[in-house]
């Protein structure tokens, strides 16, 4: 990567992902198809336009590599067009990826995810996680007779349906109504989650949460809201987006042993490849088939769901998982990453405002002022010194398909970013080192 030194910081342009980047806000509103990818996420014109990627590299179309964490927002654990994963989707589109009836494909796939998944005994398969958060919901409510919907507060996102969205920053659109239909609860605390439950008897159809996240759940925690559900009659939902095959291929129940009446897979499932997953007891599950005396649920129908190519694409990544210990190189190549970057803070004397958080497989940063305080502006320093140095990281969350080599590179341009962070702290004032209009946050009611 070209780069030049001025003023303590590395400068240096993308003019062709500039330009792009106004193409696509052209064309697409918000400029991507995921807020998350958004260029106002990364420092004022140093959004890169990717061109392609291979393993744990991608190249923007300015010709610069970087080694990418994120993982395609956790989506591509193995790394980027991984061969095992590729030639098994390729098989299927040369067969043919659609049809007007079920293909055994689709029979094959839900063996294999229920063998992965031995806590869920049917399985329903969609192409993006809100599809099959929402289906938990309606299918809760329905299997229930209740309205109300219990969101875990403290987590960020469940799905792009109002039942969720209206909860955001960002409710336009979505009536009031609608959204008095959605309660929280906060993560970890049992005694608040049996008042919501009392203070609404009878009403909630369903705990809906990621069973764990940055920080590990607190001992009995999971297990007392299996108990708090089947005592108030409503369904416990684990949303295993990112947890599931990070923690274990099993997800975060398989770890922690606790059984949810339904749960969601996503992300990781295709490598890339849209596919997700709801699962569940089969006394729930089947109130949206055809076999059983109640009235039917109108569950999940896709056109798309069940194209064969996606799910060719799942069960080699299962397999992968399982035959070559995925999910503990995960935590291996996050235990050192994570010690680095600590290493590297502490040396550079900002150990206590540039923090890994996390389980290794599925580590985040926070960027904390003067005043320990979380710093948009202080974030924009930290990811531009990072692009500059080839390393383009919205999170730490690592791929398979990383190496010591990343690995060392990275730290090493950790240690030079935490130099300037220290510098921006002796002065008082980040300003000088942003470029720029300072990265925003996803969820903002105004531009």
């Amino acid at each position: 990567m070209t780069t030049e030194e001025t003023a303590d910081t590395k400068e240096f342009q993308l003019p062709r992902s500039r330009v792009a980047n106004e193409r696509l806000h052209a064309l697409i509103p918000g400029g991507a198809h995921t807020y998350a990818k958004g260029d106002d996420q990364y420092p004022e014109h140093l959004a890169p336009v990717i061109s392609h990627g291979r393993g744990a590299h991608v190249w923007d179309i300015d010709g610069n590599r970087y080694i990418e964490y994120g993982s395609g927002l956790r989506s591509v654990s193995l790394g980027h067009a991984h061969p095992r994963v590729n030639e098994a989707a390729r098989r299927e589109i040369d067969r043919g990826g659609n049809f007007v009836r079920p293909s055994m494909v689709e029979a094959e796939a839900a063996e294999r995810f229920l063998a992965t998944v031995p806590t869920a005994e049917m399985v329903k398969f969609a192409k993006n996680g809100s599809d099959v958060t929402t289906a938990a919901v309606r299918l809760a409510r329905a299997v229930t007779g209740r309205p109300r919907v219990a969101i875990c507060g403290d987590q960020p996102f469940f799905s792009v349906d109002d039942w969720f969205i209206g909860t955001t920053p960002m409710p336009a659109g979505i009536p009031a109504a609608t959204t008095e239909l959605t309660v929280s609860f906060p993560y970890g605390d049992l005694a608040a989650t049996e008042e919501l439950l009392t203070r609404y008897q009878d009403e909630i159809a369903c705990l809906i949460l990621e069973p764990a996240g940055h920080t590990e759940p607190p001992p009995g925690y999971l297990a007392g809201l299996r108990e708090l559900a089947d005592r108030h009659g409503c369904v416990l939902v684990f949303d295993e987006m990112i947890s599931g095959f990070r923690w274990s291929e099993a997800g975060a129940q398989g770890l922690y042993g606790v059984v949810p009446d339904l749960s969601t897979f996503g992300k990781a499932l295709g490598n890339g490849f849209a596919v997700s997953a709801l699962g569940g007891r089969r006394a729930l599950m089947e109130r949206g088939g055809l076999r059983h005396p109640h009235e039917r649920v109108f569950l999940l129908s896709t056109t798309h769901g069940a194209e064969t190519h996606s799910l060719a694409a799942a069960m080699a990544v299962q397999s992968t998982y399982v035959e070559e210990g995925i999910t503990a190189r995960l935590h291996t190549l996050g235990e050192r990453l994570a010690a680095g970057v600590r290493g590297a803070a502490s040396s550079a004397g900002v150990g206590e405002h540039v923090v890994v958080r996390g389980r290794a497989s599925n580590l985040v940063f926070a960027t904390l002022d003067e005043y320990g305080q979380p710093s948009q502006e202080y974030r924009t320093l930290f990811l531009r010194q990072l692009l500059a140095g080839g390393v383009l990281a919205p999170s730490f969350v690592v791929s398979s398909a990383l190496d010591d080599t990343d690995i060392d590179r990275t730290v090493d341009v950790v240690a030079e970013a935490c130099a300037v962070y220290r510098k921006a702290l002796d002065a008082g004032d980040p300003t000088p080192w942003l470029g720029g209009r300072p990265v925003k946050p996803v969820f903002r009611p105004l531009v």
